[in-house]
């Protein structure tokens, strides 16, 4: 049993050793570390935009959803009927706080009026700038 615990521990004291994020070489006795890291101006996914993050956080996706009709629209489709400006990003954050009826049907979409105009407005662009 102790040799199997001896043996455990050195394999995983090898696998940590291993794992190391630093190359170290060896040149004329002196050691040299090299660290390697990531670009820090990578380009944003979708999964980053602030718009995405707030409608994840919200109550939104009980009712719509990115790509298919649930109860309300699909985000899709509200971007394939409203252009992105600064018009309708407005009109569609205001719609969002105070609710509305009648533009996608007879069910009413409930008003927020807990999300901030910035916020709604985030969420719209983000919704706006959807492509099939």
């Amino acid at each position: 049993m102790k040799k199997t615990l001896l043996i455990l521990s050195c394999f995983t004291l090898a696998m940590a050793s291993c794992g190391n994020d630093a190359s170290k070489s060896t040149e004329q006795g002196t050691t040299t570390t090299t660290t390697t890291t990531e670009s820090a101006t990578a380009p944003a996914t979708e999964a980053e935009l602030p718009g995405e993050k707030l409608i994840a956080k919200s109550d939104c996706l009980t009712c719509h959803n990115k790509t298919q009709k649930i109860i309300g629209p699909s985000f899709l489709e509200i971007a394939k009927k409203y252009p992105l400006n600064d018009e309708n990003v407005t009109n569609l954050a205001n719609k969002i706080i105070s609710g509305g009826k009648g533009v996608w049907g007879e069910i009413a979409m409930t008003p927020h009026p807990t999300i901030a105009p910035d916020d709604a407005k985030e969420m719209v662009k983000y919704i706006l700038a959807i492509k099939e």
